[in-house]
């Protein structure tokens, strides 16, 4: 609470100072390690969460101490680093409630999982001459993209539409199947939205096709679990720092069919680690992170929902009082995150009178560099005003309390 001289510390006395103030802090404002001063609240968890302190524990000594490769199989300190990343891959088996033979392959996060899925499973389509995907218009650029690179070459692409809850028509799902699909991306939560995707309903229409499913649980591993559950969802994408642990890192979890492995082809040759889907030197502090972050996630999911839901009802009041109109349906979506416009209001205009207060985005952190208009609100079939003006509030169980009074005092002025 009191005024932090931060450039007059030592290193050490910076780091344990930064550690101090990023999870106890308990007024109104969250510390800035660069500048040793106070600034907004940070609202943008969908972009990126901050790290467990558990997490950031567990991981130190695999920085400083434990440094061995896990690759290594001829000293003690190879073994102790092999071991510790059998341990962060049972912590997600366990998790997700996997069986003998399916695999939790950590990978660079959720981007790089579901590259290895849409280009993984091209020469198995090929072979088995089977050229269609079926991904949803509103999937996060990590599958888009891949997506149509497949389409340059040769292969057929549906987009399924979505409606203005902000999920997929399970109708075009249905009406898409053929004997030559051999993927179904569908993402488990809505980056933008925070709306969650029917993955009990997809694995009903697909049961008795072979079709391979995949979801991108980017925003939801972690926070709603259920869905996931079920064994036929293929396929798994997972990012640590979505889920309070580290960046760079991530996992694709497979899950066999009877005896038989899902036929990927490796992208990354040269080594044969992660059983030959992905060469490389494992990052044994970081893997330690997220598989500490998925058993916290676990354990701690009631407290952190009850947290967050708290949080929303705050969150849905202020909305009210602005005048705001939610974008989809307030009932499907995680209690962390919503979207919402302002009638008559620039999002960006929005944006910078509330940033000494909270720091909000309008959208996806992969396209804010340069912005343009939301692909996800624009699929849900809203006008150009209402997408141009969105903005997306995403929180956690860390985020401190909000002065809202002052944060309708900052936007006032454009209402």
């Amino acid at each position: 609470k009191s005024k932090i001289h931060y450039k007059s510390c030592s290193a050490v006395e910076k780091s344990q100072t930064m550690v101090y103030c990023m999870f106890n802090i308990d007024e109104h404002y969250a510390f800035s390690s660069e500048h040793g001063d106070f600034m907004a609240i940070y609202f943008d968890c969908n972009a990126t969460t901050p790290m467990e302190p558990e997490v950031f524990e567990a991981m130190q000594a695999f920085f400083l101490e434990e440094y061995g490769n896990p690759g290594s199989r001829t000293h003690e300190y190879g073994n102790r680093a092999k071991k510790s990343v059998e341990a962060a891959r049972r912590e997600i088996a366990t998790a997700l409630g996997l069986k003998i033979g399916d695999r939790v392959i950590f990978t660079s996060g959720a981007t790089e999982s579901n590259n290895m899925v849409l280009f993984g499973l091209e020469d198995y389509a090929k072979k088995s001459q089977k050229n269609r995907v079926i991904i949803s218009s509103i999937e996060h650029k990590a599958v888009l993209e891949p997506a149509s690179e497949l389409e340059k070459r040769g292969f057929e692409v549906v987009r399924l539409r979505a409606d203005s809850d902000g999920q997929i028509d399970l109708d075009h799902l249905q009406s898409s199947l053929n004997e030559k699909t051999f993927l179904v991306s569908v993402m488990h939560v809505n980056n933008e939205t925070a709306v969650i995707q029917p993955i009990e309903q997809i694995c009903e229409i697909l049961k008795n096709s072979q079709a391979f499913f995949h979801t991108d649980s980017a925003q939801g591993f972690g926070k709603e679990m259920n869905m996931l559950g079920n064994p036929r969802v293929d396929m798994i994408s997972v990012s640590g720092h979505k889920l309070y642990g580290p960046k760079g890192i991530g996992a694709l979890i497979l899950r066999r069919r009877g005896f038989d492995k899902i036929p990927l082809t490796p992208l990354i040759l040269g080594g044969g680690q992660e059983d030959g889907y992905r060469a490389g030197t494992l990052a044994v502090p970081l893997i330690v992170g997220l598989g500490k972050a998925v058993t916290i996630a676990f354990r701690d999911h009631a407290t952190r929902e009850k947290s967050c839901k708290k949080t929303r009802e705050h969150v849905l009041s202020f909305i009210e009082k602005i005048g705001g109109m939610i974008n989809g349906n307030p009932s499907l979506m995680i209690c962390s995150g919503i979207n919402f416009s302002i009638p008559g209001v620039d999002s960006e205009a929005a944006m910078l009178a509330l940033k000494d207060v909270i720091a909000v985005s309008n959208g996806s952190a992969c396209t804010s560099q340069s912005y343009t208009p939301s692909h996800v609100l624009t699929a849900m079939g809203f006008d150009e005003n209402r997408v141009k003006g969105a903005l997306r509030f995403s929180w956690s169980h860390l985020t401190p309390d909000v002065d809202w009074d002052l944060a309708f005092s900052h936007l006032k002025k454009l209402l």
